[in-house]
């Protein structure tokens, strides 16, 4: 007995009994022991009955001592603004004010209404959602939904805003071990001393995994858990290793990127204001060791869901760990040998074992042997077929499996083992293809897709010595293939006596074998029983993930690591086939529930979606700018004078641009660095036109297509040597086309010798377009000779712009001479205050992206993304002059020759002039060529651009149109709501045709 809880047993634990602590649940005060999760701390305390399941509203206890936990889920509060739902509590580590409180029950947890659900339980059988809430269909939004949506969850979601902070560190290393077990512990040792860069992540407060309950193994000739203390403070004690507890592996994604979340302050009563709650660490990895364990299995039978019916492991984990009996009278039910190390020890603890249940006809002789000794009946070949009790188990119904009289034993807990499932998760998470092994009944890492090891019991290796052997070669081997020249571990680990695991089984037990109408739970957290599995299969459902989803079995949060195994084995049985043949679910990160607050991380509040500003947005606001957002972007929008609106402020830069001149920030336009020698060859394949010929000094306008032909996005590319490009993409284009190019150059051309830079913030653009252009720009040019002979339209030169390094391009998205000066982006304001205090005098203006927009459209220039919708062609746009003739080959060559991208009938890219030449069309309304049709009208496309231009005196529209290039002079309608409109169809080009303006 002790002050920290009835259950607490002197002597008993690795736990101080003088260090106290006091916490609460459902408002009544309890003490348990610094390092005592909540779970361990309430059983010490007698609590078994710890909340309500989801479905049925049935009373749960505390099933396991791990991350497994499916029916111990609780809210934590650590003050008013700090309520987290659906923790673990077999997780959660008590701390001192620590505040728990169970859920999903009103109006008390002893007394729920809900448990109207268990005796109305034949009116919710598995699937009957999908039968129930199809009738009558206008019943669905205004009955059934607000109703599912009000009772859906277990906790309630807390409607503060989080207060807690989050952090996120980016690692390298060469050997991450995911597991800190003597398997992980053992495999690090090994790493680590052969040299190699070694993170060990251990989702425990202190690694031991097994070691922590089991307590006849032996290494080094000392207890299993001291000898996994002392290697967890010599791994510590390297400087190449860095080992984090209480952090867990949650995704393993591809070339070994592993994601793992560390708990920091959550075990602490008063963290410092400033530490994060918890840590993300994205790791890459060059091998990751998967040390993840197994995972006991429940026994299947009548009301095996009554609080203080557990795992047998958990039952020892509590005992011999955190000091605490599970009770005083406990029953034991298995078809394991591990079950047996549970009893054994609760009864040398003082607990009373009134019988071991074994389904095996011939378990091992020498543990029923020892029970013997122990004075504890076995009875062999029998089964426990019911539970009995309500808010706590208070009695066991034994009979002989093969049938026979019944015998009910009173206990006040039942510990229960049907094997070990090895934990594969993350083996499949990486990719890897699982295989059934008939002799064990067990699914084993087969095929491996990524750089990774499984070890251990998740490996399938039984007995210590083997584990202890493999774990040594796997570390070794890991080490050596980060550095060859590795030097050989001296790690050398011996191994003494330890438990036995042998045996188990899989499915439903005797008592819950089909016809029997009883409740023997598979999955705890969705109530989901035996019962309801047969009745998928009764249902037509063959594939266990049919039948996954149709009973919700492994669909809680717990992702059936318990029930998984047991509903794939009844499915399977119900469908007279082998396990495998039934399948597996796929295994998905997170492995554990992981909160939204450290997968944000900092991105909240202003940082959720991160604002851009280009360096002159500074001056840009100055001068009165209104801004768009345009992605993460803030771009100027329109510069209006006093009593302008939007409409005026942009007619009257339009007019400004094309009569004297204007100056526009084009620095987000997208800009990547392609260097190499064979640069030109890999832009070559990249774009449609052809560049081996371009010339230094010379830009050229690209199209890039998609493998479907398909424009994917366009921009300028310049050649400023040889072995030198500098690539414009639009401005939401940027990171896609670095991608695409990256992904072409390391997967399709690896012998390329080609290297890809970003460097989009490192250029401020001042684009100067118009009439004036010239002139105002050249005063602030050193280095380059602007005049037409010596830098005509489309070319590249390298000097200084107000002494500042500089590339000047002569081009235009506005079809007047226009010079885009790219300077670094520190000296951008700089530079753009000095050209702007020059033009502003002569008449040049500030204009936004309204203007751009009509600017360009009234030379038929387009936009990807708003001429285009990802099934436009080059043709289609009218772009086929920038498809190179001689070229044989580049990204989408195949595509284009695809017969349904030649057909007749493409929409295709046309300019519409509107006849009454005043109405401004809806981007996006639809096109029809007959307005007397019956609705719904047959469209034959829609508006992509439309303007008034001002320079036109008329509105300007460009469009989409079913094979609009013979459409020209032909009139078609755009029905609006106040009327028809017509529209004539034309060339893209409104204004300076030729294109003279672009020379000057």
């Amino acid at each position: 007995m002790s002050a920290a809880g009835a259950n607490r047993i002197a002597g008993a634990g690795r736990l101080t009994p003088a260090n106290t602590v006091r916490f609460t649940f459902d408002g009544k005060s309890y003490t348990g022991l610094q390092g005592d999760t909540l779970a361990s701390a309430l059983i010490a305390n007698d609590v078994h009955l710890v909340g309500r399941s989801f479905k049925y509203h049935r009373p749960r206890g505390i099933l396991s001592a791990g991350p497994e936990e499916p029916s111990a889920l609780v809210g934590v509060r650590r003050d008013a603004s700090r309520h987290t739902p659906n923790i673990r509590a077999t997780v959660q580590e008590i701390h001192d004010g620590l505040d728990a409180v169970s859920q999903n029950r009103w109006p008390s947890l002893t007394f729920d209404i809900g448990a109207l659900n268990d005796i109305g339980s034949p009116m919710f059988s598995a699937g009957f959602y999908y039968k129930t809430f199809m009738w009558p269909k206008a019943a669905w939004k205004h009955i059934y939904e607000p109703v599912i949506r009000n009772a859906a969850g277990l906790g309630v979601a807390p409607k503060e805003a989080d207060p807690d902070n989050y952090a996120a560190r980016y690692v390298h290393c060469d050997v991450l071990v995911i597991g800190g077990g003597v398997a992980g512990l053992t495999a690090a040792l090994s790493a680590a001393e052969s040299g190699a860069r070694v993170i060990l992540c251990d989702e425990n407060a202190h690694p031991g995994g097994a070691l922590r309950f089991e307590g006849e193994a032996r290494l080094d000739g000392m207890a299993g858990h001291d000898w996994a203390v002392q290697a967890a403070g010599r791994l510590a004690a390297m400087d190449n290793v860095r080992l984090l507890t209480r952090t867990t592996a949650f995704g393993y994604y591809a070339q070994n990127f592993v994601g793992l979340v560390e708990r920091v302050t959550d075990h602490l009563a008063a963290p410092e204001p400033d530490m994060p709650r918890e840590r993300v660490w994205q790791v890459r990895a060059g091998k990751v060791i998967i040390a993840a364990g197994a995972i006991e299995r429940h026994m299947v039978f009548a009301n095996n869901d009554r609080p203080g019916i557990m795992l047998a492991s958990a039952a020892r984990t509590y005992l011999n760990h955190y000091g605490v009996a599970v009770g005083r009278k406990v029953g034991v039910y298995t078809a394991n040998d591990s079950a047996y190390g549970a009893a054994f020890d609760l009864k040398r603890a003082g607990a009373d074992i009134p019988a071991i249940v074994d389904l095996r006809d011939e378990p091992d002789a020498g543990l029923v042997e020892e029970a013997g000794v122990l004075g504890i009946r076995v009875l062999t070949g029998h089964a426990v077929t019911g539970a009995g009790g309500k808010l706590r188990v208070a009695s066991m119904s034994v009979e002989p499996k093969k049938g026979g009289r019944t015998e009910v034993i009173p206990v006040d807990a039942l510990i229960m083992s049907a094997g070990w499932t090895p934990s594969v998760h993350m083996f499949s998470q990486s990719r890897g293809k699982v295989a059934w092994d008939e002799e064990t009944g067990r699914f084993l890492p087969g095929t491996y897709a990524q750089e990774c090891a499984s070890i251990g019991a998740c490996n399938g290796t039984d007995g210590l010595e083997a584990t202890v052997n493999e774990a040594l070669a796997v570390g070794e081997a890991a080490a050596k293939a980060a550095h060859p020249k590795a030097k050989k571990p001296s790690v050398a680990i011996s191994v003494g006596s330890a438990g036995k695991w042998a045996g188990g089984m899989v499915g439903a037990g005797p008592g819950a074998e089909a016809g029997k109408v009883v409740k023997a739970f598979v999955d705890f957290q969705n109530d989901v029983t035996a019962k309801d599995i047969r009745l998928a299969v009764q249902e037509g459902m063959h594939s266990i993930e049919h039948v996954k989803r149709f009973t919700t079995n492994g669909m809680a949060t717990d992702q059936g690591k318990l029930s998984n195994l047991h509903g794939l084995a009844i499915a399977a049985e119900a469908l007279d086939k082998p396990i495998p043949k039934v399948g597996l679910t796929t295994f998905r990160p997170p492995y554990t529930p992981t909160t939204f607050g450290a997968i944000v991380n900092h991105a909240r509040g202003k940082i959720f979606d991160p604002m851009r500003r280009t360096p002159m947005h500074a001056a840009e606001a100055a001068a009165g700018a209104v801004f768009e957002d345009v992605g993460q972007w803030k771009r100027a929008w329109y510069y209006p004078r006093a009593g302008e609106d939007m409409h005026a402020a942009v007619n009257r830069e339009c007019r400004t641009v094309r009569e004297v001149a204007g100056m526009f920030d084009a620095s987000t336009l997208g800009k990547i660095e392609v260097v190499g020698p064979d640069a030109a060859k890999f832009l070559n394949i990249l774009y449609t036109n052809p560049f081996l010929k371009l010339g230094v000094g010379r830009l050229r306008y690209g199209i890039m297509c998609r493998e479907d032909g398909f424009i994917y996005d366009d921009g300028v590319v310049g050649r400023l040597a040889e072995d030198r490009f500098h690539v414009t993409t639009t401005t939401g284009g940027a990171p896609r086309v670095l991608h695409h190019m990256e992904d072409y150059l390391q997967t399709e051309f690896p012998d390329l010798k080609v290297w890809l830079t970003s460097t989009s913030e490192q250029w401020a653009v001042i684009a100067v377009q118009g009439p004036k252009a010239r002139e105002i720009v050249e005063p602030f040019v050193e280095g380059i000779d602007l005049s037409n002979e010596a830098f005509p339209h489309m070319s590249v030169a390298e000097g200084t712009v107000c002494g500042v390094p500089a590339r000047v391009f002569r081009m235009s998205f506005t079809g007047e001479a226009g010079y885009e000066i790219n300077v670094p982006a520190d000296y951008g304001r700089m530079v753009w205050d000095a050209i702007y205090e020059r033009g502003a005098p002569m008449g040049m203006c500030l204009y936004g992206t309204e203007t751009m927009h009509v600017l360009r459209a009234e030379k038929g220039y387009i936009i990807v993304g708003q001429d285009t919708d990802g099934t436009v062609t080059p043709h289609d746009a009218g772009l086929s002059w920038a498809i190179g003739k001689k070229k044989t080959d580049f990204v989408g060559v195949r595509g284009l020759k695809r017969p349904d991208l030649v057909a007749e009938g493409r929409r295709q890219l046309v300019g519409l002039k509107v006849k009454d030449g005043k109405s401004v069309l809806e981007e996006g309304a639809q096109i029809v060529d007959n307005p007397k049709q019956a609705i719904p009208m047959k469209m034959i496309g829609w508006v992509s651009s439309s303007y008034w231009s001002e320079n036109c005196g008329a509105p300007i529209a460009m469009a989409l149109v079913e094979n609009g290039h013979n459409r020209m002079g032909e009139t078609l309608y755009v029905p609006m709501p106040d009327g028809v409109i017509e529209v004539e169809v034309c060339g893209t080009v409104f204004f300076d045709e030729e294109g003279g303006r672009l020379h000057g």
